[in-house]
């Protein structure tokens, strides 16, 4: 696999509502020409055959006609969108009449074709969402009520499925350890992150709109949160915390898409950043902070992914971790919650030290860190030892930790 295949898009609103708008000037100024028909007429042909297809009343045997035609139709209209769209905007561009906007359209354009040399399933996925996103924004200026509800229950599926399809496929590309890199699979992990932000940004919130059975109560809680981080410019530390609310919110989106040992590798990438960003704190208080952020890391990583983890690659990790388990359950019984965030902060401290115990080396900060935090959570004594010099005097030697 090619590094350079592995580059994802970003997705900015204001690029597609401009490019809708283009469009309109462009292609269908008086709201009758041929490109705008020919869409209009495959867009009002895909969602009659959507609508049938997903008709609760229709027998299975209906339902494969129905499914066969859905698929024949929305290959049309994709190609309606691709044909008419794109070639107009790529004859302004021959023909030195486009603005930087319609350049830099093509540009996006034949950024994802260009993916299909190297990476044909992400390109097969990507073109799909982004041609749909084009036409999605074009219909929502239409001011057609009917239309917009029409279309934003198909739209909603269906870039759900390519959502997930695009996840499904960087989870096998982890699963690739042999030929792939380090670097190359860093850039996987920014990859997944960034595409279930884009998700979290541009289809959630319809799918909140359109839901009538509060599916998603679960995740609305830190659905508030990231939206909080979506204001203002973010240092590291924001950005891993975000990440963490991401991964959090994907748990439940997208189980069968980024299965658990990949979020398990995602939560690992994580932890291993925010240990690096504590040590690399140029202060005392900014060092607090990443460390607070750190010990709730800790806390989502056991309880939101090790807790629900069924196989292990090692029976002496599972069994460690039944004990962590049974260790955070009897916390429960204390009933002062100041103790209660005492002793929790102390178990987590002693399970991350085992992680990075394995490390020693590259660790270190973070080790003398956390025994520091032990002792003055008296979880830990200092034993001071002396030694006897030749004069008779004693001297201090070396200072031990020992776990209380």
């Amino acid at each position: 696999m090619e590094e350079r295949g592995l580059k994802v898009l970003e997705t900015d609103k204001k690029f597609f509502s401009k490019l809708s708008s283009t469009i309109s000037k462009l292609l269908i100024p008086t709201k009758l020409g041929i490109n705008g028909m020919m869409i209009s007429v495959k867009r009002n042909a895909l969602l009659k055959a959507y609508e049938n297809y997903t008709d609760d009343e229709e027998t299975d045997d209906r339902k494969d006609v129905l499914l066969k035609r859905y698929e024949e139709s929305f290959s049309l209209y994709l190609e309606a969108i691709d044909k008419y769209i794109m070639d107009s905007i790529y004859k302004k561009v021959k023909n030195n009449t486009a603005t930087a906007f319609e350049e830099n359209a093509l540009s996006k354009y034949y950024t994802i074709t260009h993916l299909k040399e190297t990476q044909y399933i992400e390109y097969k996925y990507r073109k799909q969402k982004y041609l749909l996103e084009l036409d999605y924004e074009t219909v929502m200026t239409s001011n057609k009520e009917k239309t917009i509800n029409r279309y934003k229950k198909f739209y909603v599926e269906k870039l759900d499925g390519l959502y997930k399809g695009i996840l499904k496929n960087y989870s096998i590309q982890l699963a690739d350890n042999v030929t792939i890199g380090e670097k190359t699979k860093n850039e996987i992990f920014d990859n997944i992150f960034s595409t279930v932000e884009e998700y979290i940004v541009n289809i959630l919130p319809i799918k909140l709109e359109l839901d009538n059975q509060n599916t998603y109560k679960e995740i609305l809680q830190d659905y508030d949160k990231f939206n909080e981080f979506q204001v203002g410019k973010l240092d590291k530390r924001d950005d891993i915390e975000k990440k963490m609310i991401i991964l959090g919110i994907s748990r439940k989106l997208f189980t069968h898409s980024l299965p658990l040992v990949v979020a398990e590798q995602c939560y690992i990438q994580l932890l291993k950043q925010t240990r690096a960003l504590i040590i690399s704190s140029p202060n005392t208080v900014k060092q607090e902070k990443v460390y607070q952020m750190l010990i709730n890391l800790i806390e989502d990583y056991n309880l939101k992914l090790l807790s629900t983890k069924i196989y292990w690659d090692k029976p002496k990790e599972r069994e460690e971790y039944k004990k962590f388990w049974d260790n955070y359950k009897s916390l429960e019984k204390i009933t002062d919650k100041k103790e209660y965030e005492k002793q929790k902060e102390i178990l987590f401290i002693k399970s991350d030290l085992k992680a990075v115990y394995v490390n020693e080396k590259k660790y270190r900060s973070i080790i003398n860190l956390y025994k520091r935090r032990l002792v003055e959570l008296g979880a830990m004594r200092q034993i001071k030892n002396s030694v006897k010099t030749i004069n008779g005097n004693y001297t201090k030697k070396v200072k031990k930790n020992v776990t209380a």
